[in-house]
């Protein structure tokens, strides 16, 4: 079995920003146990496979240790790969996921000789008021002063400001025995809102660039700053940024991607 293995940047405009991911075509599904060992193997944020289904294609991300339900920056470098790699000639591809259906369009005129630009169509996760969180929680994450928390898919914790968002300092053992998914957000400097991903959970301790929190982001900032239209940055060390917009029960994501490299996966036939 011979698999065609692609690594794609997203959300970032210059190779080794954004956030990485493997990106693996199919043209039928391959073993759920592959796939999940195939994620451990690559030991990137996630893995994303995808095969043609109806009109699109359906979609699937795993991370080192378990598949999860949305990653965005996955999503975007599926579409590069399509788009660039594969010569998908429509301007929009529908991607079909546990999530729901995810439009993402390439965005003409925007594309370099070295990052292709892309919108992404995702449903948009509004967070509830949540004060059950853990006491342990700001030594968990290594911060002086939790402002609020909210809960969705993962539980956001919303800091004083943008420095509070760099400057902390997690305890991941600490953080994946309290057993959340922790996004940490504040107000931005240079744009509306900032903030870092921690999933140690599912064996990321901090994911660079992260489009399934943006999903809860979005809609929490829009609310509360009273903007449909905004920029937020992840401050991760590799860094990310994202063009976002609510828009109703929707929320879009704009974001770059840059290609790395391509291989190739050699596999026993019996494995698939």
């Amino acid at each position: 079995m011979k698999l065609t293995i692609y690594q794609v940047d997203a959300f970032s405009n210059k190779v080794f920003g954004g956030n990485p991911a493997a990106v693996i075509p199919l043209e039928k599904w391959i073993s759920d146990n592959l796939m999940q060992q195939l994620a451990m193997e690559n030991n990137l944020a996630e893995t994303v496979f995808f095969v043609p289904e109806k009109d699109g294609f359906a979609i699937r991300w795993f991370t080192p240790e378990s598949e999860i339900n949305l990653c965005g920056h996955a999503t975007l470098a599926s579409a590069y790969v399509l788009f660039e790699k594969l010569g998908y000639k429509e301007t929009q591809i529908t991607f079909y996921s546990q999530s729901g259906p995810l439009v993402v369009t390439k965005l003409n005129g925007e594309t370099t000789t070295t990052a292709f630009k892309a919108e992404m169509d995702f449903s948009s996760w509004m967070p509830v008021k949540f004060d059950d969180y853990p006491q342990e929680m700001a030594q968990a994450l290594g911060v002086k002063e939790i402002v609020g928390a909210y809960k969705k898919r993962d539980l956001i914790i919303e800091l004083q400001d943008e420095v509070a968002v760099q400057q902390a300092i997690p305890d991941f053992t600490l953080l994946k025995k309290l057993g959340y998914k922790v996004i940490i957000t504040a107000t931005g400097k240079t744009v509306d809102f900032v903030s870092r991903f921690f999933a140690p959970t599912v064996g990321i301790d901090e994911d660079p660039v992260t489009g399934s929190a943006h999903a809860q982001l979005i809609p929490f900032w829009s609310n509360k700053l009273g903007k449909t239209t905004m920029e937020a940055k992840q401050l991760s060390k590799r860094g990310g940024h994202l063009w976002v917009q609510q828009k109703g029960d929707r929320v879009i994501m704009g974001g770059y991607c840059v290609f790395y490299m391509q291989g190739e996966v050699v596999l026993p036939d019996s494995l698939g």
